[in-house]
């Protein structure tokens, strides 16, 4: 990602917990922009050890926090399969989620399928459930790595 599309993130991330009511602190916004510079998904530690970077007193409850208010406002997905995080691309509404995740480099891309959702909503509601929030992970090998 650009410097220019990362700055126009974090203005945009930035008006969105101002109407909120939320604050995005020094920590926070770091975060959110070293997520913005990567094209995988990261784990906690390892962001950790790049947020020492702007903030060298940075310690594991410092980026869990900031990874708890990131998720809560919707600009960050967590990938449970390797417990690591990656940056929503359209954080400005909640939706449904699926990441394709490349087994072979890394790379998690956010899509969203509506008919993929709406078949999962389908099924939930026959079965008496109600989908509040749906992640779904893909893994497999990307186009670059094929």
């Amino acid at each position: 990602m650009t410097t220019k599309e990362t700055a126009r993130l974090i203005t945009k991330a930035e008006k969105l917990c101002e109407q909120r009511g939320a604050r995005l602190t020094p920590a926070r916004r770091e975060v959110f922009e070293i997520l913005a510079g990567e094209s995988g998904a990261v784990g906690a530690y390892d962001l950790l050890d790049k947020l020492k970077a702007a903030v060298p007193n940075a310690k594991p409850p410092t980026i869990y926090r900031a990874l708890d208010f990131l998720q809560e406002q919707g600009f960050v997905h967590k990938i449970s399969s390797s417990n690591s995080y990656v940056l929503c691309s359209h954080f400005d509404h909640q939706h449904p989620v699926q990441m394709l995740i490349c087994d072979s480099c890394g790379t998690v891309q956010e899509i969203q399928s509506e008919g993929v959702y709406n078949a999962l909503r389908k099924q939930a509601e026959d079965h008496g459930f109600r989908v509040e929030t749906q992640t779904i992970e893909a893994h497999g090998i990307c186009s670059n790595c094929v």
